[in-house]
């Protein structure tokens, strides 16, 4: 079923942020979201990640109405559902790489040392488990959120400029594994973001305006 957004709108007090906001993404598709700063990209990843509400419309992933929880609830479904991939890679750094990206697991009361050697070894970093993030590159610990993300086999991954802070080799290197095992999963993968290279590997590529998205013509 996926994810399914019907007419969304936002608005701070009276200023609109986006409106008629429709969008079908389908498990295992990849859809880039791109735009100006300021129209309302992050706004949109937040209220798909039910961090936000919004004033009109409707979000659902597999049938759930995300409008019709309580914020407990909320919380509950972003930890069970959802994988959240940043820029600014939220790596905690006390923990080492296999503590941080066993969080998940542990925080649903089902560790499992086993899937995240292997979610470690998808992205390229088998045999660091024990490093410190300080021990780290920059690509380094964008794999460590990605793998993160992913362990708990979320059914909708949202990244919000996860390449920012990356040369553009290693950008690419990160695209590509995210894409992989998104589809390898199943997810809904939502990207948004304002590079053209990143947004170059999407299935789709969507342009976000204050009313609404359009599809995203090659230049």
């Amino acid at each position: 079923m996926g994810l399914v957004l019907q007419k969304l709108a936002k608005r701070y007090g009276s200023t609109p942020v986006f409106s008629n906001v429709t969008l079908t993404v389908a498990p295992g598709e990849f859809v880039a979201i791109v735009g100006e700063s300021g129209v309302g990209k992050s706004s949109l990843l937040n209220c798909m990640a039910a961090l936000d509400d919004w004033q009109e419309g409707s979000i659902t992933l597999d049938g759930t109405d995300l409008g019709q929880l309580d914020e407990t609830q909320r919380a509950h479904w972003r930890r069970e559902a959802l994988g959240f991939v940043f820029q600014a890679f939220h790596v905690l750094p006390h923990l080492d790489v296999g503590q941080n990206v066993g969080l998940p697991l542990l925080l649903l009361k089902r560790p499992d040392p086993a899937r995240v050697a292997q979610v470690l070894e998808a992205v390229g970093l088998a045999g660091l488990g024990e490093r410190l993030p300080a021990q780290l590159s920059g690509g380094q610990l964008q794999r460590v959120a990605i793998a993160r993300a992913l362990v708990h086999l979320p059914r909708l991954i949202l990244a919000d400029e996860p390449t920012g802070n990356l040369d553009p080799s290693t950008a690419a290197q990160v695209m590509d594994l995210l894409k992989a095992q998104t589809r390898e999963n199943g997810a809904s993968l939502i990207l948004v973001t304002h590079s053209a290279h990143a947004a170059a590997r999407a299935d789709r590529v969507l342009h976000l305006t204050a009313n609404g998205l359009t599809a995203k013509l090659p230049d």
